[in-house]
């Protein structure tokens, strides 16, 4: 099945809405234990790339109380909802949002450098340019930063995502059903996420497939042999 690109932006009072009433615990869940066993009992500072209405981000926060925290995301809307939500959950403290469009913005967060993890869920299959992220983390990486990018597997066929969409949001709002097939339809498979690192010469970071439904990719940049 070909790629069916989305827009870049999710910002609309209705996408907001949606997101900030959504269940996402499950691939939250996974994308926090991916994070916590690559970091370890570790402190430091962490960037969240895209995160949206800060539920990942709060969950992030809770997951690794050592870390201080600055989430980035493109839509103003979005980030309303994650600054109460970091306000609610007392955790404003460590934890900070930053409104950024990816590439142009990158002067602006080279200023909060540097970044001891960069992080990313669900925001790859978002971009226009792919590598748009990819050379953003190599921008704001330093040899120590750990890098962990969880994002949608793209299925083999319509049928497939419906199925999926199914599974996965059956008592969801229908914008985020909308929402979560055009995700689909917009992923990455496995062997393009490896060209793309191939392209970064980051052909030795490692892929894996933790759901029926994502890809990982964890690495950093200390010297390989």
């Amino acid at each position: 099945m070909q790629r069916v690109p989305e827009p870049e932006l999710m910002d609309s009072p209705a996408q907001t809405r949606a997101y900030a009433a959504a269940d996402f615990s499950e691939p939250n869940g996974l994308f926090c234990t991916l994070t916590h066993a690559r970091l370890n009992d570790t402190e430091g500072h962490l960037m969240d790339l895209g995160c949206g209405s800060g539920g990942l981000l709060i969950q992030l926060a809770q997951t690794l109380p050592q870390w201080r925290m600055l989430g980035v995301d493109a839509g103003p809307n979005m980030l309303e909802l994650a600054r109460d939500a970091i306000q609610t959950a007392q955790l404003d403290t460590r934890v900070d949002v930053l409104q950024a469009h990816l590439p142009s913005d990158l002067d602006q967060l080279q200023k909060h450098m540097p970044f001891d993890a960069i992080v990313s869920n669900s925001l790859l299959h978002h971009l226009e340019d792919p590598m748009t992220l990819w050379k953003t983390i190599s921008e704001l990486s330093s040899p120590q930063t750990k890098v962990v990018v969880m994002d949608l597997l793209r299925p083999d066929s319509i049928e497939e995502a419906k199925k999926l969409v199914e599974a996965h949001t059956e008592c969801a709002d229908p914008v985020l059903k909308e929402d979560f097939y055009n995700s689909l339809l917009a992923a990455w498979r496995i062997n393009e996420i490896k060209e793309q690192l191939e392209t970064m010469n980051w052909g030795h970071w490692e892929i894996s497939q933790p759901s029926n439904r994502h890809w990982v990719v964890t690495g950093d940049f200390s010297p390989h042999h």
